[in-house]
């Protein structure tokens, strides 16, 4: 096996892992209804306790990235599994608000432990400079393959059980997930100066670098506008989409309730987002990652406000999904590799989860200004726009960054 090889054990062992945990993450929008239902919740409070899990998952990565790179990447991700796993099981057995919503800190941490910043980080060291970018992009994608699946399959698990059983299938699927984990063996690729340095005197200079602040800021739209899609976007087809015409083509393909359409929805986007990112991480290798960001947020920017300035039907609920799918989590390998471009990879880990500690941030008002202000106003029109709001200064603020290795520059 050559340096150049795209396809290594490495990468096909963390493909595995982020595309069954994100197939379980991606799915928790269709629990929305259930149980509030069942309790006779707001949809204020479970939204409060996906709000939550991101933030967790913010949280938690720097901490997971430092974990890795101190005690070694396959036990953080073990650790992170098990947390996961324990807090999907416990949270079956939650019946009030503030129960679901302090498990959810359990989960937060699990899916830090096992999503993208320490994944990227092996995926990262194992690839060569000539294939980190598509390399990166083919991991972030195999998040997306996931959650192809995961919506469906868990719309399709609450029509025969109850949220409650569904939760517990889940769990055993993230520990099942680790049958992938003995393939995470990546050599530590980092200059003699690098593995030189302390993570300290990394990260102190990081910190005083402007363009690390400007990825940290432009990084928080992704977040806001991707947890809120995820936790919401099925309620708010199920309620505010058109009906579907029985004699249609969605109702000859099964589809026949909007709610059935909110959850393929997910799965459309996840579908889209595969090319997406992959292409972006191709586009990585060959052209400035902050420029090509600023064009995605743009793009994402334009896509949200058209959507949501026409009437609601099954066909724009497609149109809409296929095209910001595609734009999803392309800003993920772009945002990585531009990391590991300016600072280097022997903390790319660590470095990274502080700047996806902002996307999560922004996934944490989402997500509960999403279930807030549907309470208030009764749909999610207010927050929709916030949400094209933030895309347009993500765009704005990624054109300062400057792009070349800060090594170079203080050299």
């Amino acid at each position: 096996m050559t340096r150049t090889t795209l396809f290594t054990p490495v990468l096909i062992g963390g493909a595995i892992i982020l595309m069954l945990g994100f197939a379980v993450r991606a799915s928790f929008g269709v629990f929305q209804i259930p149980i509030a239902t069942e309790f006779g919740w707001p949809r204020a409070e479970f939204s409060l306790a996906i709000a939550i899990q991101n933030l967790a998952w913010g949280i938690g990565q720097p901490i997971f990235g430092a974990l890795a790179e101190r005690f070694g990447d396959r036990r953080a991700i073990v650790a992170g599994a098990l947390m996961y796993a324990a807090g999907l099981i416990l949270s079956a057995y939650a019946t009030s608000p503030l129960q679901h919503q302090l498990l959810e800190v359990l989960v937060g941490f699990g899916i830090a432990g096992t999503g993208f910043g320490v994944i990227l980080a092996v995926v990262g060291r194992a690839a060569s400079d000539k294939n980190r970018s598509l390399a990166l992009g083919i991991a972030t994608a195999a998040g997306s393959a996931g959650q192809v699946f995961g919506a469906p399959v868990a719309e399709a698990l609450l029509a025969v059980f109850p949220w409650q059983t569904v939760f517990l299938i889940f769990a055993g699927v993230v520990l099942a997930s680790l049958f992938a984990l003995p393939m995470l063996r990546a050599p530590a690729r980092a200059s003699r100066a690098e593995l030189e340095e302390s993570m300290g005197t990394v990260l102190i200079r990081a910190f005083k670098d402007p363009s690390y602040t400007l990825i940290f800021l432009g990084f928080f739209s992704c977040g806001y506008q991707l947890a809120f899609i995820t936790a919401h976007f099925p309620a708010m087809v199920t309620e505010m989409c058109g009906a579907i015409d029985p004699t249609g083509p969605l109702a000859a393909l099964g589809i026949s309730s909007t709610s059935a359409l909110g959850a393929i929805a997910i799965s459309l986007i996840g579908l889209a987002n595969i090319a997406g990112t992959i292409t972006a991480g191709w586009l990585g290798n060959r052209w400035s990652k902050k420029y090509l960001l600023a064009w995605i947020y743009a793009a994402r920017t334009v896509v949200a406000a058209v959507f949501i300035l026409l009437p609601i039907t099954p066909l724009s609920v497609m149109l809409f999904s296929l095209a910001m799918g595609a734009l999803w989590l392309a800003t993920v390998p772009l945002t990585s590799g531009l990391v590991a471009h300016i600072y280097g990879l022997r903390y790319m880990g660590t470095l990274y989860g502080f700047v996806f500690l902002s996307h999560q941030i922004g996934s944490f008002l989402g997500v509960w200004l999403g279930g807030k202000l549907y309470d208030i106003y009764g749909d999610y029109t207010l927050v929709w726009w916030v949400g094209v709001g933030v895309g347009a200064f993500s765009a704005i603020v990624h054109l300062p960054v400057r792009e070349r290795p800060l090594m170079a520059r203080t050299a």
